[in-house]
């Protein structure tokens, strides 16, 4: 990890406006996700359950947390505004997790996560009428093709039939939740160093913890063997690096981008990993999916 990645941040209205060293924290983020999105089923797989693999993330968390602090030899910021800022964005991030486990033991997969990730839209309309961000017209066809792209790489249209839409409100609201949490993301970068905003993150994470523990059905065989949480350990900590790189992302970047990119690259990543490793060859709507999310992918790293 290079200087810049952990000295200080300066002000948000000091950032040049043609720096690009968004795109970069943005691409890295992109490429940890899409390799966490292509080996995060292996701990379920070999019988550690989903609730605990958070538990493990959330302590993973703690690692870059602790390195980035002391680079900044531990000034926090702990104003009323910061501690405020960094809390609602680590527990709209976590509890949208939480609503995410139950969601899935009550409606159909295929259906929640295409709208749970429709979540750039929400950051996006938040950025255009609240922040006023604006991007030209490349970036602009870059954040349609994103939220086209987006739901193709989960929804199974051979599905079975659904019944009541609990679901779908829980969908929702993970949708909300994650939304958000990424314009908060944005905003709090102008009250407050990057560095804190991912402290507080790794706070909330490891305050809900113990509603993990309580919603693990322990009843059940649990692994505890190296290729249990030891394994979730190595994976997690792909997701947890590329959360802090997030928050440089959106610090030094519009959200308006940011936020389609990351969310459409990963995807795109993982998939062309499940192709190379596994020889998985997408349906055609995924297949569709990918194009998009390429050439998506593409005019937002072009644009301002």
């Amino acid at each position: 990890m290079t200087d810049p990645v952990i000295t200080a941040t300066p002000p948000a209205d000091a950032i040049p406006t043609g720096n690009r060293r968004w795109l970069w924290f943005a691409l890295a983020t992109v490429a940890l996700w899409g390799v966490w999105g292509a080996f995060a089923g292996l701990s379920a797989q070999h019988g550690f359950p989903e609730t605990l693999t958070y538990c493990v993330w959330a302590l993973t968390m703690i690692v870059p947390a602790v390195i980035v602090m002391q680079r900044e030899k531990w000034k926090l910021d702990i104003s009323a505004k910061a501690i405020g800022y960094g809390l609602a964005i680590g527990l709209l991030g976590a509890g949208g997790q939480m609503v995410l486990f139950y969601a899935v033991s009550t409606g159909p997969a295929y259906l929640i996560f295409p709208v749970i990730s429709l979540s750039p839209l929400v950051t996006i309309a938040m950025s255009f009428l609240i922040l006023r961000e604006r991007t030209n017209w490349l970036g602009a066809l870059g954040v349609v093709l994103a939220l086209l792209a987006l739901p193709m790489f989960d929804y199974d249209p051979g599905g079975a039939a659904v019944k009541g839409l609990g679901w779908f409100v829980l969908a929702l609201i993970v949708m909300l939740c994650w939304g958000v949490q990424a314009y908060f993301m944005k905003t709090a970068n102008n009250a407050m160093s990057a560095e804190s905003i991912f402290f507080y993150m790794m706070v909330s994470g490891l305050m809900l913890i113990p509603v993990a523990l309580l919603m693990t059905d322990f009843s059940k065989p649990v692994n505890w063997g190296w290729d249990g949480p030891w394994l979730a350990a190595a994976i997690q900590m792909l997701n947890a690096i590329g959360a802090l790189l997030l928050v440089y992302a959106f610090r030094y970047g519009k959200a308006i981008v940011v936020a389609p990119l990351s969310n459409a690259g990963g995807p795109l990543i993982t998939a062309i990993l499940s192709l190379l490793l596994e020889g998985v060859i997408p349906g055609p709507l995924k297949t569709v999916g990918l194009v998009l999310a390429l050439l998506a992918s593409i005019f937002l790293a072009l644009a301002p």
